[in-house]
């Protein structure tokens, strides 16, 4: 079961911030001890709840300021393809869709010639029939998943 209490949506809006932030200073802002709070930021690991802990980093100091999704379409069902994505380094995210199309992919490339290489490498994927990628000109924003 993964159901979180309101001290455990607290502890994970605090981590969402800065995952850095020490056991006891997120033990005192939920009103736990240090160790209290560890050991639910262990247990909400351990149930799946907090899946991995990251660093935000900005794309152009990786010389990957283009970012693009695309639609795949397909001939065939793309469920049982997700390795065949994911072999593609480029894509960050992958989703099978309903819809006009079958998959949806989120591509960050250096360059748009960059993108074309993908795009080329996603039509090599077998069941795939089309692509449709519309490029980003400007981000507003990005934000993590609302714990509250």
């Amino acid at each position: 079961m993964k159901s979180v209490d309101e001290i455990d949506r607290r502890l994970i809006a605090l981590l969402q911030k800065d995952a850095t932030r020490p056991y006891a200073a997120l033990g005192k802002a939920v009103g736990l001890s240090a160790g209290a709070a560890h050991e639910r930021v262990r247990k909400l690991r351990d149930r799946g709840v907090i899946r991995a802990t990251t660093v935000d980093v900005d794309p152009e100091a990786l010389d990957r300021p283009v970012l693009a999704f695309v639609l795949v379409d397909s001939t065939a069902w793309m469920g049982d393809r997700a390795e065949d994505f994911a072999a593609v380094p480029e894509i960050q995210e992958a989703h099978v869709i309903a819809g006009t199309a079958a998959v949806l992919v989120k591509v960050r490339t250096a360059t748009t010639e960059r993108l074309q290489d993908v795009l080329r490498r996603l039509h090599a994927i077998d069941g795939v029939s089309g692509t449709r990628a519309t490029v980003v000109l400007e981000t507003f924003f990005e934000r993590p998943l609302d714990a509250r």
